[in-house]
């Protein structure tokens, strides 16, 4: 028999030790990362006593494996339009968090004397609190349905999107010598450039081929189909420049927007938990208690500054986002730890050889010590404010307890600031698009034209075929860009409101005009050699004909309609389906109060009773807005509405409600049957004897069924299939019956027959 490869013993060490560590963990009631993370230093070199994996190459290249899909999940539970959604308050606190965190990382690293890189990481590192740690936290707490939680939970959602453009700053730190000002805001332009491109290109495009293959699609092609595009994107992504795992994101948040998206959701599931977790052993296998011990103290220092750092910049962070001291003090208490994304950032450091080797150890040492600490540090934000309100003057504190009320929720914005706004989107997509297609037909069209047409009297006419196909297919992008929002709501009231506005209002036409005319001369520059007025007079005539095509016109508001379709088809599906959230959620009166969902557990007790005799508003002082059951919602539902299994209960009250309604719902379970292996339900065959219990009654009056919890399958009578037996029937002796039930109850009978 052919010898095992060393990466399947590999694997299958690491399986098997990451299980056993595991279950431990998940009977302490602690984050499973952490059981991977010591599986690896299990399996690792550095333990001797214990076996050691052989070739860690491989087993490297499956943990980047397991970073791409680890970020392809992230980005399926990421939305833009989430993030538009926000508003600025998490944005501001996300900002404030971690520009200062990473400045104290940084301090910190000089301070011990490490290396200009070493720091630079470190402050990443740092920054970027754990939302898989948090996440599970505060519900093995019983405190994600609170409010505090859910701007946490969207502070952490735009931290993980700094910290994808922080890894590619970070590579584009590592790869130049001395990085100035300059490149910097080179590598963010680029950054964003791609970004904008494959969103637009993807949402336009994929919703599309998901759409037209609907039919053909199961659960097993979905996957392979979702896996595919993700690893090719990755790929398209290091071709260009950037991380695979920044393009593994990238495709994950397109799919986001998608109708498929929560089918993908579950499909990919198992598969970020394999690859995830040979990753997290990866890291664990990095761990040396050599290293850990020569630096005890950098160690102890990094978590204090990460627990102090958090408690109080975090706080402050919150506080400028608009909340109270009271929920900013619980905010960033909550934050107090680092997580995979400073794993991911850490693996990134080493794969460039920019960091020293010391630097991984150290960090998943501090990731461990603040992870067990994050409950303790979430239940200290309570005190800690009762102390501070002992303190400091009541005045003061009820200044910062109530400076977020005083802000309205939205502000009203002026049309100019409005419209220009829209305009400035408008110009910018468009113009990335259009700056794509120019580069997509002179990499590839252009060689192909001039090898089909050599010679150079043919070259020319390959040059100007190449510029006319490039102008046909950027046109419908111009003529949006100069013609967009010239009759838009904001438009046509400030050009009523007053004659002084027409002037700067054209003037905005004017200057889209020259943008737009600035890529035809562009095009035209590059493929001929005319004058420059000859080739701006080229280019005037040629917008000019664009803005007056009724053809190029439809193209284009039929590719923005097709494009703002596929980006709300999740939202309409979830319209049609009944899972959209209310929209007076956000426009309740008292901030105490507001929306949460919870969803009913299988075993509940209170499944099959109804709100009337649940008794909710006099026990929790709740309200049920609604329940959403399966793809069905129950709107305001009456007293007589009856709970299932898997509903999904809307309710309407304030914290303290809301929690004592959780913890009520979950803990209020049907007791575990201890002895399940004794419920096996067995057929077994009956005779009716001469002294039987049952001779001469019906089947009905025998109490087979309700005395002894058994059922009567049928009658044999010398016949292939049993004979159906009517409850009408006495039964005889000689009656040969046959019976399903439990050993226990099967005994019963036997002994009365």
């Amino acid at each position: 028999m052919a010898e095992i490869p060393y990466l399947v013993k590999d694997l299958a060490l690491i399986l098997m030790v990451a299980g056993i560590v595991t279950l431990i963990f998940k009977r302490l009631k602690q984050p499973l990362v952490l059981g991977y993370i010591v599986a690896g230093f299990l399996v690792s070199p550095h333990m001797p006593y214990t076996m050691s994996v052989m070739d860690e190459t491989d087993i490297q290249t499956w943990a980047d494996i397991g970073v791409i899909f680890t970020l392809f999940s992230l980005g399926l539970d990421f939305s833009f339009k989430k993030i538009v959604k926000m508003g600025a308050l998490p944005i501001i606190a996300c900002i404030v968090i971690v520009f200062s965190m990473m400045m104290l990382g940084i301090s910190v690293g000089h301070s011990f004397g490490w290396g200009r890189m070493d720091c630079i990481f470190l402050g990443g590192m740092l920054a970027m609190s754990s939302t898989t740690i948090i996440y599970k936290a505060f519900d093995d707490m019983g405190l994600r349905q609170q409010k505090f939680a859910s701007m946490v939970m969207s502070v952490l959602i735009l931290e993980d999107i700094l910290a994808i453009v922080m890894m590619v700053m970070l590579s584009a730190i590592a790869g130049g010598n001395n990085p100035d000002g300059e490149q910097m805001f080179a590598s963010v332009l680029r950054i964003g450039f791609f970004l904008v491109l494959w969103f637009i290109v993807g949402i336009f495009a994929i919703p599309l081929f998901l759409r037209s293959v609907r039919k053909f699609i199961n659960g097993e092609t979905l996957l392979i189909v979702s896996l595919g595009l993700c690893c090719g994107m990755a790929v398209l992504s290091t071709k260009v420049g950037f991380s695979s795992a920044f393009g593994a994101f990238v495709m994950g948040s397109i799919l986001a927007e998608t109708i498929e998206a929560e089918k993908i959701i579950k499909l990919v599931e198992p598969v970020k938990n394999l690859f995830g977790a040979i990753f997290f052993v990866s890291v664990g296998m990095l761990v040396d208690p050599n290293i850990l011990v020569e630096y005890a103290v950098p160690i102890l220092a990094l978590v204090a500054a990460i627990l102090i750092g958090q408690a109080t910049l975090g706080t402050f962070g919150f506080m400028l986002g608009g909340e109270s001291l009271k929920s900013a003090m619980r905010c960033g208490f909550s934050m107090a730890q680092i997580g995979e994304f400073s794993f991911i950032i850490a693996s990134l450091g080493l794969s460039l050889g920019v960091i020293s080797n010391f630097l991984y150890p150290v960090v998943v040492a501090v990731s461990v010590i603040t992870t067990f600490l994050t409950p303790y540090m979430i239940r200290l934000a309570q005190p800690s404010y009762q102390l501070m309100e002992k303190h400091l003057p009541s005045k003061f504190i009820n200044i910062l307890n109530h400076f977020a009320m005083s802000r309205p929720s939205t502000q009203q914005q002026s049309k100019w600031k409005s419209l220009i706004r829209q305009m400035a989107i408008n110009t910018v997509a468009y113009s990335i698009l259009s700056a794509a297609a120019i580069a997509m037909m002179f990499t590839f069209v252009l060689p192909l034209m001039r090898n089909m047409l050599p010679g150079w009297n043919l070259h020319w006419y390959a040059n100007a075929i190449t510029g006319l196909l490039t102008i046909v297919i950027i046109s419908p992008f111009l003529r949006a860009i100069v013609m967009k929002k010239n009759h838009s709501p904001e438009w046509k009231r400030l050009w009523v409101e007053s004659s002084i506005n027409r002037i700067p209002l054209l003037f905005t036409v004017f200057v889209r005009y020259v943008i737009a005319l600035g890529f035809i001369f562009y095009i035209i520059n590059y493929l001929s050699r005319f004058t420059n007025a000859l080739m701006v007079c080229i280019g005037a005539v040629i917008v000019l004909l664009m803005l007056g095509s009724r053809r190029i016109k439809k193209r284009s508001i039929v590719m923005e309609r097709l494009f703002l379709h596929n980006l709300r088809s999740r939202d309409i599906a979830a319209q049609v389906n009944g899972e959209k959230r209310p929209l007076y959620e956000g426009h309740l009166l008292d901030r105490d109060i507001h929306i949460s969902e919870i969803e009913v557990p299988e075993d509940s007790i209170w499944c099959g009773k109804s709100l009337k005799e649940l008794h909710l508003r006099q026990r929790f002082g709740i309200d049920m807005s609604s329940i959403r059951r399966g793809s069905q919602r129950l709107n305001i539902p009456n007293g007589d509405t009856v709970i299932f299994p898997g509903d999904k209960l809307q309710i309407i009250g304030n914290d303290d409600q809301v929690h004592k309604f959780a913890q009520a719902l979950t803990t209020e379970l049907a007791p575990e049957d201890l002895e399940i292996e004794k419920r096996e339900m067995k057929l077994r065959q009956l005779i009716i004897s001469g002294g039987s219990e049952f001779l001469g009654k019906t089947l009905e009056e025998s109490g087979i069924r309700n005395k002894y919890n058994c059922m009567v399958v049928g009658l044999e009578e010398g016949q292939e299939n049993l004979t159906h037996i009517l409850p009408s029937r006495v039964f005889e002796k000689g009656d040969i019956i046959w019976l399903v039930g439990e050993e226990a109850d099967l005994q019963k009978i036997q002994e009365k027959s």
